[in-house]
């Protein structure tokens, strides 16, 4: 498949959709996911507003994904922890470069990272209140 840049919405959701095609297939992340997650279509389309947001600031997302992140992990047991996260980011990158190439592609990278470090570390500050 040829990579190409992420343009607009459509290559948006077409890596949102691609990627949480590979969570959900997943034996680490895809229990966690489909515990959680009851409405597919409308959390794709939820998280495309979201990455559409942080990758071309169209202020399509509104919501709070750190404390659905913490509400997550303390129903998890607080059993949420960094192999959780750098799956997710493989998973990410690995789906990114499959796909994509280009500015926007490292945006997405390097935001995912970013949004992981502070969403891992956020969570586990959370536990000790």
């Amino acid at each position: 498949m040829e990579q190409k840049e992420i343009e607009d919405r459509a290559d948006v959701y077409h890596l949102v959709d691609t990627f949480y095609i590979k969570i959900r297939e997943d034996d680490l992340l895809g229990p966690i996911f489909e515990k959680h997650i009851k409405d597919w279509p409308k959390h794709l389309e939820r998280l495309t507003d979201f990455w559409e947001t942080n990758l071309f600031f169209i202020r399509k997302f509104k919501g709070n994904p750190l404390l659905k992140h913490q509400l997550v992990d303390a129903a998890a047991g607080h059993t949420i922890n960094e192999h959780h996260f750098g799956r997710w980011l493989n998973l990410w990158f690995e789906t990114i470069d499959a796909l994509f190439t280009g500015e926007k592609a490292m945006i997405a990278k390097n935001r995912a990272r970013n949004m992981g470090t502070f969403f891992h570390v956020s969570m586990f500050q959370a536990r000790q209140s």
